[in-house]
């Protein structure tokens, strides 16, 4: 069992000096225990996140500066800096930056799960039947490309 660790993660900084380059994002793990997951993105303009599905986790975007388009069970809408979007279990969602500002967001998921042993398998992997593939292995799960439209 992992408990949360008192502490500041620091602007700029992953938890014990972590940062993750996934597909070209960066990624800064911000806490982790068994309940949550916490982790900041750094989305340059024209970067995604499928539309996918986590079946056992809750998942909350905090958009902290920048927008992100978001496809949440289907429909699309805008978050822009400030804006929490929440994410239920088992409905479908990705994000995408179609502005042509950087985005950066605080997102987090609830249980932990595998999430963060995932993205240290993630990290440097530029292969995306790979990137799907490991994924699946870690309860998260991508839905062919036409979900993205």
């Amino acid at each position: 069992m992992t408990e949360l660790k008192g502490g500041i993660t620091r602007d700029g900084e992953g938890i014990e000096g972590i940062e993750w380059n996934i597909l070209g994002q960066r990624y800064f793990p911000k806490a982790d225990c068994d309940a949550a997951f916490a982790f900041e993105t750094n989305s340059d303009p024209g970067q995604f996140v499928p539309v996918h599905v986590h079946p056992t986790q809750d998942e909350f975007i905090l958009v902290q500066e920048g927008e992100l388009h978001l496809k949440l069970d289907g429909e699309w809408s805008v978050a822009r800096a400030g804006d929490l979007v929440r994410m239920p279990r088992g409905v479908p969602h990705g994000y995408f930056n179609k502005s042509d500002k950087p985005a950066r967001a605080l997102f987090w998921v609830s249980p932990a799960g595998r999430l963060r042993a995932l993205f240290e398998g993630l990290h440097g992997l530029t292969d995306t039947v790979e990137v799907v593939r490991l994924s699946a292995e870690h309860d998260v799960d991508f839905l062919p490309p036409d979900a993205n439209e």
